[in-house]
């Protein structure tokens, strides 16, 4: 049952794609065009979707593109999760929010996802929440007969904390977590998810990791702090402030790849140039303390 992964070479940064349509910038077909384009053009080639973006409509938004000219589909990384259920106009079904990760609804999701996307296969295919019902036998049935038919390449998870890895990677291989991590956001260093990855050899992708936008949020506790470092640091790099906020993800060991959620091409190009600047082991603790406000015991 549990069937061997094709894990794709994935881009650094990770294009997030969750304000590319309705929930964001609203964009039109040209508008997707010209971004994927020069996204691909930049070496940034991976894009992050889930199957409730938009409403439900994302997914198919920037599937017209890849059907307009199929020569993008070999250029590129589909990555998409399912397994919330959202109250929606184009779900009426569903009375209330709620998480869904039997094997019929996994392959459904997955099956219509590929639909959206006028391809067929995923690169990447997450389970998007972890769920008190998840069923690890069920889950593994409909992972193992969507690599078989070649619908899905990778499995993954997404915000998993290491007791439901342990629980589910004894029944199917897992590729991926995506978990949210930050300057402002480092519960995961601390509550096992990245030495688990490390553990398992799991690849963490880190969502949100701008903290949302924290250099300009100076409301928050710890800006002035953070401020003061990560300005030192992008003089001392020649780079900009959100670089060296992405150099502190990328200078784990775990080998995180930022998934960037914005909708212009010249911030996800700042983001690429993230891998170029290496921080000493003494920089990374600076940016530790400023966001801690401690020194570390």
């Amino acid at each position: 049952m549990n069937i061997s992964s094709s894990k794709p070479t994935l881009s650094s940064p990770i294009a997030g794609c969750m304000r590319w349509g309705k929930w964001g910038a609203g964009f039109s077909a040209m508008e997707y065009e010209a971004l994927i384009k020069d996204c691909i053009a930049n070496g940034i080639t991976s894009f992050d979707h889930a199957d409730i973006y938009g409403d439900y409509t994302t997914e198919e938004e920037f599937g017209r593109i890849v059907m307009n000219e199929p020569s993008l589909r070999q250029n590129i990384q589909l990555i998409t999760k399912a397994g919330i259920q959202l109250v929606s106009e184009n779900r009426p079904k569903h009375q209330i929010k709620s998480y869904n990760t039997s094997a019929q609804h996994l392959i459904k999701s997955a099956e219509q996802s590929l639909k959206n996307f006028r391809t067929d296969y995923i690169d990447v295919f997450l389970i998007h929440r972890p769920n008190p019902l998840l069923n690890p036998h069920e889950v593994a049935f409909a992972i193992s007969k969507l690599k078989e038919q070649g619908k899905i390449l990778s499995f993954g998870v997404s915000n998993f904390l290491p007791n439901h890895i342990n629980q589910l990677i004894s029944f199917i291989s897992i590729d991926y977590n995506q978990l949210e991590f930050s300057i402002v956001n480092l519960k995961q260093l601390f509550n096992g998810s990245l030495d688990n990855c490390l553990q398992h050899g799991i690849v963490p992708m880190g969502w949100a990791p701008l903290g949302g936008g924290i250099l300009t949020d100076e409301t928050h506790p710890r800006f002035r702090s953070i401020e003061q470092i990560t300005k030192q640091l992008a003089e001392k790099y020649n780079c900009g402030a959100n670089e060296i906020l992405l150099a502190f993800i990328l200078k784990h060991p775990a080998n995180i790849l930022p998934v960037v959620g914005s909708t212009k091409i010249e911030r996800l190009v700042k983001a690429k140039k993230a891998k170029t600047i290496v921080l000493t082991d003494e920089e990374w603790f600076m940016l530790l303390e400023a966001s801690k406000g401690e020194e570390v015991d």
